[in-house]
């Protein structure tokens, strides 16, 4: 499998244009995949077009969870290639939000998409089985704590109110490519550990390789999960013996903890960078 990194918050050549989100572009031997679109049109436009990637040539795409630094490239995606379903999960257009002081900024996907393309869309819940290669789950149990930095998160409960966000709309997704199974998330809400065990359930086999942020950092409040979590969860990580690639949401000052536990094991999840898994 190779994968190449369209949009994340840093630029790793001048060929690309950084930004806060993620968009990953996928190439297996049965398919080319589109995980998340980042938060503009133009950007993961250009992006692609500068790396040399064929967004038309996609055949499955994916969102990753109902915010709009990874769906706000999601329309521009579905009028430029004409074909690709979208398969996204059944509450990912709930309205959601971000909370900053006493202000409430809406960071939700744009709630006219799926009357505007529903034939294009395929809802999705639990463990989703596209085919043979690619399986989605959610609904992932908490079996430690979720990262504080989720604290500003919150979503529109039943009665108009604003709820804390549990992350039900997130989800992640398997790759089988040969012998080799990669694990993709977008910012990995519900915990990195937990998506990863979940991930050897459904799979019945540790991935190879993640790919995900790990949504240390809270970026709004510029504020890192605490220490000893940080370096608790990177033990965990180190157990199971993956390649890890993270990024996006994971923050400079996790990043770099995180790195003295898994070491050479852990790589940055760079924009404009690809990586193999063989």
């Amino acid at each position: 499998m190779k994968l190449t990194v369209i949009v994340e918050n840093k630029a790793m050549n001048a060929l690309v244009r950084r930004a806060h989100g993620l968009s990953l572009y996928l190439e297996t031997g049965t398919h080319t995949v589109l995980f998340d679109f980042g938060p503009r049109g133009e950007l993961l436009l250009s992006n692609a077009a500068a790396l040399g990637l064929d967004l038309k040539k996609v055949d499955i795409a994916v969102l990753s969870h109902g915010h709009n630094d990874h769906s706000g490239g999601l329309e521009a995606f579905l009028e430029w290639n004409k074909t690709a379903k979208v398969y996204i999960h059944r509450r990912a257009f709930v309205p959601h939000f971000a909370r900053a002081g006493e202000s409430w900024n809406n960071i939700s996907a744009d709630p006219a998409l799926p009357e505007r393309y529903a034939g294009r869309i395929v809802w999705t819940e639990g463990v989703y089985a596209i085919d043979s290669t690619l399986t989605l789950f959610s609904e992932v149990p908490e079996r430690v704590p979720m990262f504080s930095t989720n604290r500003t998160l919150f979503e529109q409960g039943e009665d108009s109110d604003y709820v804390p966000d549990q992350f039900s709309h997130e989800q992640s997704l398997l790759v089988q490519d040969g012998e080799t199974l990669s694990l993709l998330g977008g910012c990995a809400h519900r915990g990195i550990t937990n998506i990863l065990s979940r991930a050897i359930e459904v799979a019945g086999r540790t991935p190879d390789a993640v790919f995900a942020g790990f949504h240390t950092t809270n970026p709004g409040l510029g504020v890192d999960e605490d220490t000893g979590v940080i370096l608790r969860a990177g033990d965990t990580l180190r157990r199971w013996k993956c390649l890890y690639y993270t990024g996006h949401c994971t923050g400079d000052g996790p990043y770099a903890l995180l790195q003295t536990v898994l070491g050479d094991s852990m790589a940055y999840l760079g924009c404009g960078n690809s990586y193999h898994v063989d």
